[in-house]
Order: C-alpha cells, then sequence, then structure tokens
C-alpha cells in the first residue's frame, strides 16, 4: 500500500445456486479471488462454510479479516417458478395482492 492509499478490507461475495456455489473474495488490496463447490441442497450452509474456508485458507487470511458479506440465492425464486417447493400461501393488505411478482 502505498502513503494516502486507504485499505478497502476484504469482501466476500456468495451465490448459492441449484448446483454450485460461487464465492468471491475482494482482497483489501484490489484482487479478485473465485471459487466453485457444489451446493450441498439439504444444507446449503456447508458448501458456504467449506468453500469460503478453503478459499480464505488458500489465501492465507483469516475470517476475521472479512469486513462485509453480501449474499445472493436462486435457489427460492427457482423453487417457486419450478412449483417444486411445499403448497404455499400469500395473504396481503386489500390493493395489494398482484405485490409479489416472479418471473423468468
Amino acid at each position: 500500500m502505498t502513503r494516502g492509499e486507504a485499505s478497502l478490507g476484504v469482501r466476500v461475495a456468495i451465490d448459492i445456486g441449484g448446483t454450485f456455489t460461487d464465492i468471491v473474495v475482494l482482497s483489501s488490496r484490489g484482487v479478485l479471488h473465485e471459487s466453485k463447490v457444489a451446493t450441498t441442497p439439504a444444507d446449503p450452509s456447508r458448501a458456504v462454510v467449506a468453500g469460503l474456508g478453503a478459499l480464505l485458507s488458500e489465501l492465507a487470511m483469516a475470517p476475521g479479516e472479512v469486513e462485509e458479506v453480501l449474499h445472493g440465492t436462486t435457489v427460492g425464486s427457482n423453487t417457486i417458478l419450478a412449483r417444486t417447493g411445499a403448497r404455499t400461501g400469500l395473504i396481503t393488505t386489500r390493493g395489494f395482492r398482484d405485490v409479489l411478482e416472479i418471473g423468468r
């Protein structure tokens, strides 16, 4: 780091998909590191913990260095679109029945 250059802090972005979980780490120097692990459908957190732990270990970073975590998933929306989840109802306030809109 040069004089006057601020540290960005370590940031992590995680996307849990139906098949793979993608993990991206942005180092404090602004370098991107990527990892892809198989999603664990019964407990998606297992893939996140294992994949992130392995990537941080590979980069010689401690979990405490992570300042921000961004998370996204398509698992829920895919379940709704494919109608493979449990039967679910939505109760809304009058006039807001169309507030939930999901598209491909």
